[in-house]
């Protein structure tokens, strides 16, 4: 089975995920490379509108750009890559699979679970995301907490990128990337509002350098 396309030589970094493609806009200004547009409440026009927007920001300031769960949206306009919950995967025909490895879009599976991961990992995905790692509000979940320890014995069995996602804010971040992974999904700790899409700028910054100076550091151990 042919893997899905890599996601580069550099690491997805600090990985905001977002609602609209405005947001994206002071996100791309400020370091971030590689982000997620997680839409629930658009369909039809207004959603496929919506992510347009957010290819063409992307392609403007030469970022990665994945597509939470409207993976068709996503091929038909040229997306970067496509992320899917486990969900998502499930309810996918073996068509469908054959139509997103055929695209040579690139994608990320949420994995909450051994037996998740492992059907992940069967998929040859871009990169997983692995978590909660630590509770979260952002997001009800019938899942125990990864916890640094199994984290990082996660990414050390795992041959492709690991996302990390739960719970994470500046003061966890250094350890959890000091753990391997080479993303960090982060809601709450760059939250962007819908009615001011611009965000604080120092501390993005601030993320930004913790996650480069962290993984920098893990590189040389």
């Amino acid at each position: 089975m042919k893997p899905f396309p890599d996601c580069g030589e550099m690491p997805l970094g600090i990985y905001p995920l977002v609602d609209r493609a405005e947001k994206l806009v002071t996100l791309f200004e400020n370091g971030i490379s590689t982000a997620q547009l997680r839409i629930k409440d658009l369909v039809g026009d207004a959603l496929r509108a919506e992510i347009a927007l957010a290819i063409k920001l992307a392609e403007q300031f030469k970022a990665r750009l994945f597509i939470n769960d409207a993976w068709q949206e996503a091929i038909a306009l040229g997306a970067y890559g496509v992320h899917l919950g486990q969900e998502d995967c499930e309810a996918l025909s073996e068509k469908d699979w054959l139509k997103l490895r055929s695209s040579d879009i690139r994608l990320g599976i949420s994995t909450h679970t051994q037996s998740e991961m492992t059907f992940a990992l069967s998929v040859k995905p871009s990169y997983i995301a692995i978590g909660p790692v630590f509770e979260t509000q952002s997001k009800m979940l019938d899942y125990e907490t990864t916890g640094l320890s199994c984290l990082s014995q996660w990414v050390t069995k795992v041959k492709i990128p690991v996302v990390a996602i739960g719970g994470i804010d500046d003061d966890k971040l250094s350890k959890v990337v000091e753990t391997g992974v080479e993303g960090v999904a982060m809601i709450g700790a760059v939250q962007v509002s819908n009615t001011d899409p611009r965000i604080d700028v120092e501390k993005l910054k601030h993320l930004v350098t913790v996650f480069e100076t962290s993984w920098q550091g893990k590189a040389h151990d």
